[in-house]
């Protein structure tokens, strides 16, 4: 809701000027973005998290001091050392190489799943702004209230429960949560899209709808979607890691930060540093994210942007 209401009621522009994204297709654009971004606020500090974190995961198998599924049951529950940054499991297995190895979970859970639920959302809130006051529009409105009806994580437990626990069914389960935020979105700012007047002249000329919508419409409602993804990113890991934290993620031996929360709650009293590591690295993860969809939000306003 926030999201929506940062964007809506957008001063009146031109075709050039409300095709924000289309500009972007040249590098000096593109530099021109990441520049304003880097300075907008934490944005900078989001972005380098969410960098640190994409390099432990396409890199962990160099970075990574240790097997993560290496049992080692002499050198269970070893405080942190020289040989163990972050110490060891009940099972004698490296931390640190775990929370790294972590991160492929986290990060594939949150693209993926983001990815099928921009997808799916923006694709029907496409057709129910295009198509308003129809039953196309009804049909699928009621069926994105149907789901908003049931609490986010509530509903992914209930769909992992009922499709087995793992990690693609998690993956699926977070996608299909997050479709009614993004329907909605959609709709609402193509409803107000829809009425411009190069909409209204393309119409005019006898354009089909579907190269409207992708063509006019679709560039012009991207800025609060791409805000959206980035912070549905950060849910799809916080997600992620409480399905696995209830066994319904991702399945032993495969390490998850949610997992090893679980794992680590036993010994709490004896040894913390099992809980620290992978509830820190979540927290930084989510944060990072935020950050980061705050940050594109400020550049791609024109009201932050000038304010």
């Amino acid at each position: 809701m926030a999201i929506e209401k940062a964007f809506a009621s957008p001063a009146p522009i031109n075709i050039q000027a409300a095709e924000p994204f289309r500009r972007l297709s040249d590098r000096g654009g593109v530099r021109d973005f990441f520049a304003r971004l880097i300075r907008a606020r934490l944005a900078g500090v989001g972005l380098f998290i969410i960098v640190f974190f994409a390099v432990l995961a396409l890199l962990a198998p160099l970075i990574a001091p240790y097997s993560p599924t290496k049992q080692k049951v002499t050198n269970a529950l070893q405080p942190p050392s020289a040989e163990h940054w972050l110490g060891t499991d009940e099972l004698g297995r490296d931390m640190l190489s775990r929370i790294i190895y972590g991160s492929q979970v986290s990060l594939q859970v949150g693209l993926i799943a983001v990815g099928i639920a921009l997808l799916s959302g923006v694709t029907l809130g496409l057709v129910a702004g295009y198509w308003s006051n129809t039953l196309a529009e009804q049909v699928i409105m009621r069926a994105m209230d149907a789901l908003l009806a049931f609490p986010a994580l509530v509903l992914a437990l209930a769909l992992v429960a009922a499709l087995g626990p793992s990690l693609q069914n998690a993956i699926i389960a977070v996608g299909i949560v997050g479709i009614p935020a993004y329907a909605r979105l959609t709709r609402g700012q193509v409803l107000s899209v829809k009425e411009r007047e190069y909409v209204e002249a393309a119409r005019t000329i006898g354009a089909p709808s579907l190269r409207i919508i992708l063509r006019h419409i679709l560039p012009n409602v991207t800025a609060p979607l791409i805000v959206q993804s980035s912070l549905g990113i950060g849910f799809a890991i916080l997600a992620e890691a409480g399905l696995s934290f209830l066994g319904l993620g991702v399945q032993p031996p495969t390490p998850s930060w949610g997992s090893m929360l679980n794992s680590g709650r036993g010994y709490l009293e004896i040894d913390p540093w099992l809980i620290i590591g992978p509830g820190t690295a979540i927290f930084l993860a989510v944060l990072g994210f935020n950050f980061l969809g705050d940050g594109i939000r400020d550049v791609l306003d024109p009201r932050m942007r000038n304010a």
